[in-house]
């Protein structure tokens, strides 16, 4: 079994104490664009302003740059990539601000919390240095400094310095949410680091011991003949005075420290410590100090699993590609982070990774303070890793950066080197196996995925973790199973991760393309624009279906809903499964504008699933059922067995009860596997379900539902149930496969269903998941976004359906071809329409009806006459059609000629 053992503190400088409290540099500052680099004769007093700012803060915020012109009445492929920004510029800008102090300091320092990409520093018009880090605060050491007036200026550029990304996608640098701004968006602080420097800080505990071991690195001119003091304070109260100790000559000071009522950190317990540690003199007096939070708590994994504080633990994860669209850029302060880790753990995640980019200091708090376990990443999402020497530089000064600036936080428990990185994997394992000596206290991984050949489906040797979508065996996420596999519920992901010899992440679940909420637009009141909704807008407008786009968000989203509750409930029932990671919970409307979330791009609810049901299969502790499908005749046995995966940190006990009702709530069978142990984790089989459906005579939809008695756990599912009968074709209802034979009876006035063979149509082949991530960003998909069903429509009357896609559709969808109304005139609307994608909007369907002429006619272009024994929900909707074709309700309101029902179909004809 593998520990690692972790008494954590966070480090910053920002929040270091020392003899003076620091001075804010937050406020108006002079600005001076310098595109062209011509600097500046004197440095001491910036000349010919573009204005003032107000710092930190973003040019975007002031207004500054070029103006960005959008045109949203064409939805064309570059208005579609991302949200646009108001102002845009690239390059360097010039920052200066007068500050007076009252008292002089010996040994100061300026800080600048979170800047693109590099920063200089002078002070009265002496050089102070300059910084490169997209993920840690940049510092500049001045020394000595005199009480009065002094002159700070800045110079920040923010043009690329390193090739750390594919098509700037990384989200420490990129136009997607995130923006390419200028500024400082963190806290700006000048700082007195006393005569002795506290220069770093790492400390390491274990749990069993209770015992905290800290290495304290000191500036190397400290005068020796100093102690440390340490206390450590919970909720402002001290729990623990360590003895002073001396400092000896080492250029680290090492602190032992007993800990004996020291409390666990986890998501159940958030116990978040601080510990103040002191450089006093002999006689006492406090010469440097630094108060940080801390939390126990060790992380590590036996065999394929992951454990925390010793006993199982699955990750319940979404990523974070900084999306923060009012600002374009990451908050800095807690409430902002507040709000994102609260709906994350609101929807029943523990998790969450960052994709190519390391958060600030105010994210790792309040994940401290949650109990979210945070996977961070290099900012780096390369092709061509390891092959250029200056980036290859950089990195590691980054990482080195991250430990320094985060690595104590407990929440920080995973470690990857980038996102689907490709090149170098020696330089990749060297950099992993570098940083794991360096600092063992948490779990790492060589990369995020890898489509690179020979990488990518195995764990690389220096990993803790793998992340991946398919091992060497298969699968383990539905975009490759749930298009091409009939649908069942009993399969899990065992077979692709045999063998597996760490624990497997499973990558980027999810990337349902849901419909766009256009009335989200009003929500953009910052410095981005949301011009790819409102060309959405203007094209559905234009086309006279803006009516349909609350309908379409709600149907999409309702289908994404189904298929992520299916996608976890898989990662559940894996033993050898560590956890997933969605991509997403929240929309992404950078990268071709990938709206692929319950929420909105602010955390935002968009009215698909409630928080209560998206826990009910995502949480700590999840009832789960397997079966063998979704659509039942009324002669068959519905087996099921039931299971449960308890990631709380107890075990569970207690009576397991299930239900089976039908459409009006009325309960048909239940039943009990009786009252059993459930130990923490995927457990084995706890009972079984069978039940006879001899007794449903009519067709309806049921819900099956498992409950632990007494507690909230409760988890559902639905079945569909038709009875097995032959559909008998009344004497005035014809059914076709011909579009002539068609014609020729509607000229007759019959009444006719026409469901022509699919490969003889001039259609879009069916597709039941939806658009891949984005229709933009992968425009060559042959998928929509779902169906929107009129389902009070009489043709449906003995279909029992939503009006969203679900599994009883799987078979109808994946045998069809949906056609295009556009070419008429009258702007038809389907029975069942299929949502084309937003980069289309398209009037598409699969299910309409017209009266022509003296005739009456229902189109279907799903396959109801293949092999209908094997294929009960297309028997069981081709004989709802036929009863309503026959009786007195089929009256249809849309009305098509025949010369242009004939003009219709031959474009039809494939």
């Amino acid at each position: 079994m593998k520990y690692i053992y972790v008494f954590l503190i966070s480090i910053a400088s920002l929040s270091a104490k020392a003899q003076h409290r620091p001075v804010s540099l937050a406020g108006t500052w002079s600005v001076k664009l310098d595109s062209s680099d011509k600097g500046l004769a004197d440095k001491w007093f910036l000349k010919n302003l573009d204005g003032q700012i107000i710092l930190p803060g973003t040019l975007d915020d002031a207004g500054l740059g070029m103006p960005v012109k959008t045109d949203t009445s064409l939805l064309s492929k570059e208005i579609m990539l991302h949200l646009a920004r108001r102002y845009r510029y690239t390059g360097a800008a010039w920052y200066q601000k007068i500050i007076h102090i009252n008292k002089g300091m010996t040994n100061a320092a300026i800080s600048l919390e979170r800047v693109i990409w590099k920063a200089e520093c002078w002070i009265d018009g002496r050089p102070a240095g300059s910084q490169e880090s997209l993920i840690a605060p940049h510092t500049f050491s001045i020394g000595k400094l005199a009480p009065g007036k002094h002159i700070i200026t800045l110079r920040i550029d923010n043009r690329k310095l390193h090739d750390i990304s594919f098509n700037d996608f990384a989200h420490a640098y990129t136009d997607g949410t995130q923006i390419i701004w200028n500024g400082v968006i963190g806290r700006m602080e000048l700082v007195d680091n006393g005569p002795v420097a506290i220069q770093s800080v790492m400390v390491t505990g274990n749990p069993d011991t209770k015992q905290i071991s800290a290495s304290v690195k000191l500036h190397p001119e400290t005068n020796y003949s100093l102690y440390l003091q340490s206390r450590v304070i919970l909720a402002n109260h001290t729990v623990l005075k360590g003895a002073p100790q001396p400092i000896t000559k080492d250029s680290v000071q090492h602190l032992t420290i007993n800990f004996p009522h020291a409390k666990l950190w986890d998501e159940f317990s958030p116990n978040v410590y601080k510990l103040e540690v002191e450089v006093t003199d002999r006689k006492g007096k406090v010469l440097s100090s630094q108060t940080e939070r801390f939390g126990f708590r060790k992380i590590g994994s036996k065999g394929s699993e992951l454990r925390i504080n010793g006993r199982p633990l699955f990750l319940r994860g979404t990523l974070e590609c900084n999306i923060f669209p009012l600002e374009g850029h990451p908050p800095m302060d807690a409430p902002g982070w507040i709000k994102v880790f609260s709906a994350a753990k609101l929807y029943g995640l523990n998790h969450l990774r960052f994709h190519s980019w390391c958060p600030p200091e105010a994210a790792f708090r309040v994940a401290d303070s949650l109990g979210f376990y945070l996977h961070v990443e290099l900012p780096l999402w390369s092709l061509n890793v390891g092959k250029d020497k200056p980036t290859v530089q950089y990195l590691e000064e980054e990482a080195e950066l991250m430990i320094k600036n985060y690595g104590n936080h407990p929440s920080f428990c995973f470690w990857s080197m980038g996102n689907e990185l490709e090149g170098d994997f020696l330089w990749l394992e060297r950099l992993v196996r570098k940083l794991k000596k360096e600092d063992s206290r948490h779990l790492y991984t060589t990369t995020t995925f890898s489509f690179q050949k020979g990488h990518g489906k195995s764990p690389e040797p220096a990993d803790d973790f793998f992340i991946t979508q398919y091992t060497d065996k298969g699968w383990v996420r539905g975009q490759g199973i749930f298009n091409t596999n009939t649908p069942d519920f009993k399969t899990d992901y065992s077979h692709a991760v045999k063998g597996t010899s760490v624990p497997l992440i499973i990558h980027e679940v999810g990337q349902y393309s849901v419909f766009p909420d256009l009335t989200e637009i009003s929500k953009y009141t910052g410095v981005l624009v949301p011009a790819n909704f409102s060309a959405v807008h203007y094209d559905l407008q234009k086309k006279g279906m803006l009516k349909l786009a609350a309908s379409y968000l709600k149907a999409s989203g309702s289908l994404s809903a189904n298929l992520y509750k299916e996608e976890i409930e898989r990662a559940l029932k894996t033993k050898g499964v560590g956890g997933f990671q969605l991509l997403d919970l929240h929309d992404f409307p950078g990268q071709g504008t990938a709206l692929v979330g319950i929420l909105n791009a602010f955390w935002d609810s968009k009215g698909i699933i409630s928080p209560a049901a998206f826990r009910q299969f995502c949480g700590p502790a999840v009832p789960l059922l397997r079966f063998d499908k979704a659509a039942y005749t009324n002669n068959e046995i519905f087996l099921a067995e039931g299971e449960f995966a308890n990631y709380t940190d107890e075990a569970l006990n207690g009576e397991l009860i299930w239900t089976i009702s039908n459409d009006n709530r009325k309960v048909l069978f239940k039943g009990s596997f009786g009252s059993k142990p459930i130990p923490i984790g995927n457990s084995e089989v706890l009972g079984k379900i069978s039940v006879p459906l001899h007794g449903i005579n009519r067709s309806q939809q049921l819900q099956v539902t498992l409950q632990l008695a007494k507690s909230k756990y409760v988890n559902s599912w639905k079945i569909w149930v038709y009875p097995d009968q032959d559909n008998q074709l009344p004497a005035n209802v014809h059914f076709t496969t011909s579009l002539d034979t068609a014609v020729k009876l509607l000229n007759s006035g019959a009444s006719v269903i026409l469901n022509p063979d699919t490969a003889s149509i001039n259609g879009i082949d069916g597709r039941f998941a939806p658009v891949f991530w984005s229709p933009v960003h992968f425009p060559d998909q042959p998928g929509s976004m779902g169906l929107l069903i009129d389902n009070h429509h009489p043709a449906l009357a003995d279909f029992p359906t939503n009006f969203y896609t679900d599994w009883q559709w799987w078979d109808l969808i994946t045998r069809s071809r949906s056609v295009s109304f556009d070419q008429l005139d009258h702007k038809p609307a389907p029975i069942v329409r299929v949502i084309d994608n937003f980069f289309k909007n398209r009037n598409l369907g699969n299910l309409i009806e017209f009266q022509v002429g003296k005739g009456k006619l229902i189109f279907c272009t799903m396959d109801l006459h293949s092999d209908l024994i094997k294929r009960p929900a297309a028997r069981q909707l081709k004989k709802s059609l036929i009863s309503y074709a026959a009786s007195s309700k089929f009256l249809p309101i849309q009305t098509i000629s025949i010369k242009e029902l004939a003009t219709f179909m031959k474009i039809l004809r494939n």
